[in-house]
């Protein structure tokens, strides 16, 4: 069982938790790219926060990196062991923590802004 405070949903991303359990066993991005049926981009995207898994991938995906479903998806549950923290600055843990943050945060603009474009060449359209 980790600790949830390294990878919970505060202090690190799905993409985060994928990368850190595909790490845990050994597994290089294509290794688990073709182990899970997928293309290297795919994975690329869950990786970094820019794409999330179907339910079935989600499945896999966990069985294949031997931790649970909860844990890929919020840090909790079964999942890999926190690195010794003790060892990293704390500044640059903080820092980490913020930059996570401002990705995630950075994702949900870029949602919404997609959401305004197509209200607005929805508006045209139906103007025209």
């Amino acid at each position: 069982m980790s600790e949830a405070g390294y990878y919970s949903e505060d202090a690190a991303t799905f993409g985060d938790r994928v990368a850190a359990a595909r790490d845990a066993v050994g597994l290089t991005q294509n290794e688990l790219a073709a182990r899970l049926g997928i293309k290297i981009s795919t994975l690329r995207g869950w990786e970094n926060d820019t794409a999330e898994p179907r339910a079935n991938k989600l499945q896999m995906l966990a069985g294949v990196l031997n931790v649970s479903m909860r844990w890929l998806l919020t840090g909790e549950g079964e999942g890999v062991e926190s690195p010794d923290v003790d060892t990293v600055d704390k500044d640059l843990t903080l820092l980490l923590a913020e930059m996570r943050k401002a990705r995630v945060e950075a994702a949900g603009l870029a949602e919404h802004i997609g959401r305004l474009e197509k209200r607005l060449r929805l508006a045209i359209r139906d103007r025209g």
